[in-house]
């Protein structure tokens, strides 16, 4: 795509509402791209599928992933006063959450603004001072006042999801987008620029596409698309979190305008360091920024794929500061710089290349 073209893209992927479970805007966004490339499925659990790019007779497949969902929240119950009590979809701090502003899908498919409430200073005793918030000690306010009135004037029933109501900007002058969803939109957007400048290549080998459901509660829909792909190896896009504002200078490894992570590893799988360390010799000689990265927690959709097929997968996040907020930093640089890296690395890759990755000792 062209950088204009991209950053479109990019802001309006960040807008789209798709908390897990509910991400069928988003699947319907991209699969209108994607339908330009080659043939197009969805499943039962919302992935959407692309197979139909490079040479559909080889008997090996390369699979690029990225999830589709965004943490948010579901509707749980609807007391008395007409507040909405809630539960997180994804991880969530509850101090991030107060006073922030929601949107609530009705059944009628509109979004109905909120706010998350948040209990006046003035009356707090000092024990809740000292306590801290938790979730339980939320609700949305819709502007109700009573189960009737939320059922009745707002359609609004209980399983209804609820996202973030924030706009996506680009600062021109900066290169940074500040909006929502970034875990893992700006990935999506990125696989689906790899996508767009390899159409016209003729590459030795399949390659396919999942958009994958439901990551951020427990990797469900990788979990799916994995079984169906069957892969020999896969490359999986992430909205990576930066830890440049928090962490000791270091054990910075995901650092805002640094280019993007490669994880060597998380909680969820060990990385294929002969994989991983390619894609690294390859960034050095283009002269490609990267991090690397080794990580305590986390986890990625990478792990299904690996666990399910034995596929080797590398993961290249690109840095959000905040992720799992309202409100994310994502620098345009690292976009460019990952999209580049796999272009170029997928370009030059050979069949032989995929087999020799995909089976090291054999």
């Amino acid at each position: 795509m062209k950088k204009q073209e991209a950053i479109k893209n990019i802001v309006h992927l960040s807008n789209l509402p798709g908390v897990s479970g509910f991400e069928d805007e988003v699947v319907t966004y991209v699969r209108e791209s994607w339908d330009k490339l080659g043939q197009t499925d969805t499943d039962g659990i919302k992935n959407l599928y692309l197979d139909g790019v490079g040479n559909q007779e080889s008997s090996l497949t390369v699979q690029l992933d990225a999830h589709s969902d965004e943490v948010g929240f579901i509707v749980q119950a609807i007391k008395p006063n007409g507040l909405l009590q809630f539960l997180t979809v994804g991880g969530w701090i509850p101090s991030n959450i107060a006073a922030q502003k929601v949107k609530v899908k009705n059944k009628k498919g509109e979004y109905i603004q909120g706010i998350v409430t948040s209990k006046p200073p003035h009356f707090m005793s000092e024990e809740e001072r000292a306590k801290g918030l938790s979730i339980s000690s939320l609700s949305i306010d819709i502007g109700a006042t009573s189960i009737e009135d939320v059922e009745e004037r707002f359609s609004i029933r209980i399983g209804a999801p609820v996202i973030p109501d924030v706009a996506c900007s680009f600062d021109g002058s900066t290169g940074l987008f500040l909006g929502k969803a970034f875990d893992c939109r700006i990935g999506v957007a990125c696989m689906m620029d790899v996508f767009d400048e390899l159409k016209e290549k003729s590459l030795p080998f399949k390659l396919a596409g999942t958009l994958s459901s439901q990551e951020e509660v427990g990797l469900r829909g990788a979990q799916v698309g994995a079984k169906r792909v069957q892969a020999d190896l896969a490359i999986v896009f992430e909205g990576c979190p930066a830890d440049d504002t928090s962490s000791e200078e270091y054990m910075i490894q995901s650092a805002l305008g640094k280019g993007p992570m490669l994880r060597y590893f998380d909680v969820s799988m060990i990385t294929n360091p002969e994989f991983q360390d390619q894609v690294i010799d390859l960034a050095k000689k283009q002269n490609i920024p990267v991090q690397v990265s080794v990580r305590s927690g986390g986890g990625t959709n990478g792990a299904p794929i690996n666990l399910y097929n034995g596929a080797p997968a590398i993961v290249v996040g690109i840095p959000v500061r905040y992720a799992h907020t309202h409100h994310c930093y994502v620098d345009f640089r690292d976009y460019q710089a990952a999209k580049e890296l796999v272009v170029i690395f997928l370009e030059s890759l050979s069949e032989a290349d995929v087999a020799l990755l995909a089976k090291p000792l054999g």
